[in-house]
């Protein structure tokens, strides 16, 4: 469904082309699985998604999960991965 292309020969200096809308999948990693769940269900109310434990960290304090869904445009995609960014319960996204 994500169909991720650069055009030219410095294909690796230029911004990739990405059609939408397309499946997206964001890595969370925070302190705990129930904080992510619900900081994700604060910001993609009405929207399908899946939100899977993807790992933790060997000492137990990280969780990192994986969040699938589809964007339709890269304005709701950059929004939304600065929404999760600035959540109290999320450490890091990528």
């Amino acid at each position: 469904m994500k169909n991720i292309s650069s055009t030219g020969p410095d294909s690796g200096l230029r911004k990739p082309r990405i059609d939408y809308p397309c499946l997206w999948q964001y890595r969370i990693i925070g302190e705990s699985k129930v904080a992510i769940r619900k900081a994700v269900e604060e910001y993609v109310r009405l929207q399908p998604f899946s939100l899977t434990l993807s790992n933790v960290s060997s000492g137990g304090r990280y969780v990192s999960m994986s969040l699938e869904l589809t964007v339709h445009g890269e304005e709701q995609r950059l929004a939304l991965y600065r929404l999760l960014a600035g959540h109290p319960a999320v450490r890091v996204v990528l």
